[in-house]
């Protein structure tokens, strides 16, 4: 028999899905078929069974946080097992050891991490049996029973589990090691909080900061522009004056008198210049631009947008999420017609069916078999479903991953831009801008005729009547109009996605540019979005209304850090250039986890340093500061129950509930106070630690609607409980 170990447990449902089985209750009994003419178990990790182990692990003096114990370098590292999670690894070491298994078959996500927690499940287990792969990109029937006929060699993906395991190993040097000393340090000036530092959080942290102090910098300037109506024998259409291209004048005065001088005065059109423009079909989507769009369209956080898609790839209707390609191979460009031809059929989509090209087989701007690596673009699989019987979240992202690939049998979109330049009295120049649809193309999919402005537009485009050279006419109205200059806009969780993804852009090393673009800029596409999740629940950042703000808390971090090598990408760019080269089995790991010890001891001798020289003026610290009684801000440090992820201490800490292992452990187990508007008491939160379930909270309130609901700890999280159901 074989045991096949999947990554969660609906991705071994899907797994077994095809076969004959017997259901038990940790794991799925194939019976015996042509694949496995033995039968299989298929059992599951859930996420990380397996963790690496806490500093006093190692060494019982790295409990205590001290200078003197940095760094903290282990001889080697150590995974455990993750103690919430112990009984389902012991049903998957248990199946492992059973004497009728003699194979393994490695079936997470195909993926760095899919790879890195099977891996070191089975080694942890000491199962010592022969080991296959299934690599597949979507968990549709007939997927998963060409992945299993198709099983690769383990020792063709080993070099991705020694790619994740260094990144894992690194990031924990790393993270350990920098958090303790800027914790430390700044304790040292009076500022007590814990600071957690990472590789990628910390310089994706630092552009934000950058952006805040930008916006807080930023002096608003007024200025003023004039507006003309021009009417040429009845044809009226409207400009703007200009000088050398310049629109904004500094002075009202001076703006006053140059429209006074155009009124009423005569006009004429010294040129007129026309220029065609062809936009081609977007890309098929990968996971950063699938986020951003969802964001930017719906309001989606990344993480959400994560979450649906994860939802939609488990049930088997689209292709792997995680993947960071926007292209395909020929073998999936010839499954399109098939795919389209049942897409054709559902009302949500017979609008833009028949298709102008029936296959895009041929395209490169798609097909590339090069530009594919692990994984293809994000595409629906063949398994295609109404969007009408989804969920609405889940429409929303099935529709536009069913859009992108109908776009793309389309044509590009042409547009005419005309720019118009008049002259009044033959001194004032005035610019007028135009845009003219001349071939709809693929926006008929995307926009649905809308009037969507892209990337191209101008602010100040108009419908222009047929106009010639040395037309003539009138100044028909003129005026003034005042404005202020704006500050830099605060990024959005989607702009924040493409700014990870293309930090690359804020380095001045050209090489060190082009290493990052290499590896696709800060973080993974997998990562990405747990990166911002951890930014606000280190409390670094906010996000309202979409738009992302930095904290006093990380903008200390930030100011702290200054010029060192921890806030710039280009650790992370040197890092993914040799991590993504361990991957393809052309580096050394054990030479990587050299450099990376070294650098954990530069980090800290680098931060003392800079420590000497720390002036926090202009910045508000009061919420860092001691009070009374040893506590820090509105921290009460009441216990309210035990953690749900490592069995530590719930207590108060004034604006949520959160575990006190977070100093020793960074268990991040936290509990917001104030939940749709009510704040949970001490006495409601000790009854959901104890009973599962509070009294009936009166108030809670969404959007114009008021409600009361008990709440209810059920499958890893809070819910409403309404009349006891």
């Amino acid at each position: 028999m074989k045991v096949i170990i999947a990554e969660k447990p609906d991705q071994g449902a899907k797994l077994a899905a095809p076969f004959q089985m017997k259901r038990h209750k940790e794991y799925i009994e194939i019976l015996p078929h042509a694949l496995f003419p033995k039968g299989a178990y298929v059992t599951w990790a859930i996420g990380h069974l397996c963790e690496l182990k806490q500093p006093e692990e190692y060494k019982a003096e790295w409990k205590r946080w001290s200078m003197n114990a940095l760094p903290m370098i282990p001889d080697s590292f150590q995974f455990k097992v993750t103690r919430a999670k112990a009984k389902q690894y012991n049903v998957v070491k248990e199946l492992l050891k059973r004497p009728e298994v003699s194979e393994i078959i490695i079936a997470g996500d195909a993926g760095r991490e899919g790879e890195l927690i099977v891996r070191t499940i089975i080694q942890l287990s000491g199962a010592r049996k022969p080991m296959k792969r299934l690599w597949i990109s979507s968990l549709t029937e007939k997927a998963v029973k060409e992945g299993f006929e198709k099983l690769l060699d383990e020792k063709k993906t080993k070099p991705i589990y020694h790619e994740a395991l260094s990144r894992a190993c690194a990031d924990w040097l790393v993270g350990m090691n920098a958090s303790r000393a800027y914790t430390l340090l700044l304790r040292q000036k009076g500022i007590e909080d814990v600071f957690s530092t990472g590789r990628v959080q910390t310089p994706t942290l630092a552009l934000i900061v950058k952006r805040e102090k930008e916006i807080e910098n930023f002096k608003s300037e007024p200025f003023w522009e004039i507006l003309a109506t021009f009417n040429m024998d009845g044809k009226v259409y409207k400009g703007k004056w200009h000088k050398d291209g310049e629109t904004r004048l500094n002075e009202e005065a001076m703006a006053q008198k140059i429209m006074q001088f155009c009124k009423g005065k005569e006009a004429a059109i010294d040129s007129i210049e026309k220029e065609r423009k062809e936009f081609q079909p977007p890309f098929l989507f990968n996971l950063s631009s699938l986020q951003a769009t969802a964001n930017k369209m719906f309001k989606f956080s990344p993480q959400k947008t994560l979450e649906i898609a994860q939802k939609l790839y488990v049930k088997g209707i689209i292709s792997y999420p995680r993947s960071d390609s926007s292209y395909v191979t020929r073998e999936e460009a010839a499954m399109f017609p098939e795919i389209l031809q049942k897409i054709s059929q559902l009302d949500e989509f017979k609008s833009y069916f028949p298709l102008p090209f029936p296959s895009i087989i041929n395209n490169k701007r798609y097909v590339n078999e090069k530009k594919v690596t692990d994984h293809y673009a994000i595409i629906p699989t063949e398994q295609v479903t109404d969007p009408a019987k989804m969920s609405a979240e889940e429409q929303k992202i099935y529709t536009l991953i069913v859009q992108r690939l109908i776009a793309a049998h389309y044509d590009k979109a042409i547009f005419d831009y005309t720019t118009i330049h008049t002259l009044v009295e033959g001194r004032a120049t005035f610019l007028s801008k135009g845009k003219e649809q001349i071939q709809e193309g693929w926006r008929k999919v995307i926009y649905g005729g809308k009037k969507e402005k892209d990337q191209e537009s101008e602010e100040d485009e108009q419908d222009l009547p047929s106009l010639q050279e040395s037309e003539k006419g009138i100044v028909q109205e003129a005026e003034v109009k005042a404005g202020k200059t704006q500050p830099p806009k605060r990024y959005t969780e989607g702009q924040l996605i493409t700014l990870m993804k293309t930090a690359g852009k804020h380095l001045e090393d050209g090489e060190l540019i082009k290493v990052l673009n290499q590896t696709e800029g800060l973080g993974t596409e997998a990562t990405r979005a747990g990166i911002i999740g951890v930014l606000k629940d280190r409390k670094y950042i906010d996000v309202k209304k979409n738009q992302v703000f930095a904290t006093n808390k990380g903008k200390v971090l930030i100011e702290s850090i200054g010029t060192s090598i921890l806030a710039s990408p280009e650790m992370t760019a040197k890092w993914e250039q040799r991590l993504h080269e361990i991957g393809e089995g052309k580096a050394s790991p054990t030479e990587f986890m050299e450099q990376a010890k070294k650098l954990s001891t530069k980090l800290i001798e680098d931060a003392t340093a800079q420590s000497a020289t720390w002036s926090f003026d202009g910045f508000d610290l009061s919420e860092f500061k001691k009070q009374k009684g040893g506590k820090k801000g509105k921290t009460t440090g009441t216990k309210v129950g035990k953690c749900k992820k490592c069995e530590g201490d719930v207590v108060d800490k004034g604006t949520f509930y959160g575990c006190a292992n977070y100093s020793a452990t960074k268990c991040d187990f936290t509990i917001s106070k104030k939940i749709l508007g009510k704040t949970i008491s001490q006495a409601n939160m000790k009854k959901l630690f104890k009973d599962g379930k509070t009294d009936l909270i009166k108030g809670f309130k969404k959007g114009e609607k008021t409600f009361d609901a008990k709440l209810e700890w059920a499958e890893d999280k809070i819910k409403f409980l309404f009349n006891d159901k």
